[in-house]
């Protein structure tokens, strides 16, 4: 029910954009947030927005990467991009259950 695009391979100092469509859920009302797992390691949580709109941000990230989020679409804007930025990244959402995208994989080469 949510379904992950925009990854893709960018050089550093790029930027991408990642979209997380929902369907049958209104992801607007709900706590949603960005994930990512680099390769090796645990899956971390790179941003969030609260129901009421609060954003939140990894410290890794701040100034460089921006979460927003439509009716049904959750975006996450990342400028700056760094190799250490690689990983696949999920959406979530926390709704009358946890829901989960498929992942989409960034690349950011040195």
């Amino acid at each position: 029910q949510l379904q992950a695009y925009g990854g893709g391979l960018v050089q550093a100092g790029g930027s991408l954009r990642l979209s997380c469509a929902a369907s049958g859920i209104i992801v607007s009302v709900y706590p949603t947030h960005w994930y990512r797992q680099a390769p090796g390691k645990q899956r971390e949580l790179v941003a969030g927005i609260t129901s009421g709109g609060t954003t939140n941000y990894a410290d890794s990230v701040k100034g460089r990467f921006t979460i927003s989020r439509g009716a049904k679409t959750v975006y996450l804007q990342m400028n700056s991009l760094k190799p250490e930025d690689t990983g696949v990244y999920y959406c979530n959402v926390n709704g009358v259950r946890d829901y989960w995208g498929q992942g989409t994989q960034v690349t950011v080469s040195s």
